[in-house]
């Protein structure tokens, strides 16, 4: 396995890590009035951990097949993750044209301890169709024609890079609670919080640009 690989798998997975929903699970449950909210934040990260791993390698193993039986099946895969992207940043772009009001995020009322790592894997795992450098890398790896033990590896070292900042979270919030949670909830009356959006016509104008880049680049590769 080329350094280069991992290079690029490894920015995949820090881009990848950059996402709203597994952090803001981890951030609620440590602002949480549970008993035990560093455990649950430590369990909610472990189920997410455990969903990018299994789709990973439900993803490794489809698409290693699906290369021996359909041609191009990696090209596909790659432009089929780019347009998702480009979906996604599209739907983004089209709600900031208007005003709208962002509901607030909560906690489901049943969660504790013994529920957090379930609703980490429910999260992340609906969240994931959104994450288009997860596709790419595992094109990548196929493509590469690595060997099934060194892709599990190297797929589950991606998921701990996935759950980098929420284990950052989890261990400041250990180190430093009650400061930790003040800063915390700040955040979250900023970008948790129910809020009145109004329209933001330069930012729509943004992610539609990334839209466009991305379309091209689906030609283009």
């Amino acid at each position: 396995m080329s350094t280069a690989l991992l290079a690029g798998i490894a920015g995949l997975a820090l881009l990848d890590a950059l996402n709203p929903a597994t952090i803001a699970g981890v951030a609620l449950l440590l602002l949480s009035p549970l008993r035990r909210p560093l455990t649950a934040a430590a369990l909610f990260a472990v189920g997410a951990f455990t969903a990018v791993f299994v789709l990973g390698v439900a993803l490794f193993l489809g698409a290693g097949y699906a290369a021996d039986a359909v041609t191009d099946a990696m090209t596909w895969l790659r432009r089929g993750a780019l347009l998702l992207g480009a979906c996604t940043l599209m739907v983004a772009g089209l709600r900031r044209l208007r005003p709208r009001t962002r509901p607030a995020i909560t906690l489901p009322r049943w969660i504790s301890p013994w529920t957090a790592a379930p609703l980490g894997v429910v999260v992340t795992g609906a969240d994931l169709p959104n994450a288009f450098p997860y596709f790419i890398a595992v094109e990548r790896l196929v493509t590469a024609d690595i060997a099934v033990g060194q892709a599990l590896l190297v797929l589950s070292g991606y998921a701990l890079v996935y759950c980098l900042p929420c284990l950052v979270l989890i261990t400041a919030g250990a180190a430093a609670g009650d400061r930790v949670r003040r800063r915390l909830d700040g955040v979250y009356s900023r970008l948790g919080a129910e809020k009145d959006l109004p329209a933001n016509p330069l930012l729509a104008s943004l992610w539609l640009g990334l839209v466009f880049c991305l379309v091209v680049l689906v030609f283009l590769w």
